[in-house]
């Protein structure tokens, strides 16, 4: 059963029963997955943007779009439209496969790992994790890798508050601490 079944069958259930909701329509989901490599180093070093292109193109699925620098700064010698990072927002059934590969793959596979902590809700109901390294992933091929890159993770879902958005997640199987 993949986690879009899961949603269906049995968390929006439990999520019910849970915070009462008098309309199935009230179940908090999740809306989209937005995820982001922010490459500072491409400004010397302009291969790493197409680097991470490829990258991000294999864990997600999806062809990631270049963020570029909205204005100038001098001290980081960045220009305005300089590309300074790749991402990717996923949603429908790219989503469910990319979540259940990062909760039932990818972040076993992180050292030391305790769990995610729970000081990443943002307040109104969205989750952001941010990932040391990215070749936790077993689409990328470790050996081709010159830079070690981090990426941030963001779960956007429809819930109004992060207890709600908490127990959703919990209930698809995400990690969290005790």
């Amino acid at each position: 059963m993949d986690l879009r079944e899961k949603y269906q069958k049995e968390v929006k259930a439990k999520l019910m029963e849970r915070f009462k909701y008098k309309n199935i329509h009230q179940v908090p989901k999740i809306e989209k997955i937005a995820v982001n490599i922010g490459l500072g180093e491409a400004v010397a070093n302009p291969k790493l943007i197409d680097q991470a292109l490829e990258e991000l193109a294999l864990i997600t699925g999806q062809r990631p779009k270049i963020c570029r620098a909205r204005k100038s700064i001098a001290g980081f010698k960045l220009r305005k439209g300089m590309p300074i990072g790749v991402m990717v927002t996923l949603r429908g059934k790219r989503m469910y496969d990319f979540l259940a590969r990062l909760i039932h793959v990818a972040l076993p596979r992180v050292r030391d790992f305790r769990g995610l902590p729970r000081s990443g809700f943002d307040g109104r109901g969205n989750y952001t994790l941010g990932i040391a390294d990215h070749t936790i992933f077993p689409e990328l091929d470790v050996s081709k890798i010159d830079k070690v890159k981090g990426m941030s993770v963001t779960i956007v879902t429809t819930a109004k508050t992060d207890e709600e958005a908490y127990e959703l997640l919990k209930e698809l199987g995400m990690p969290f601490r005790r």
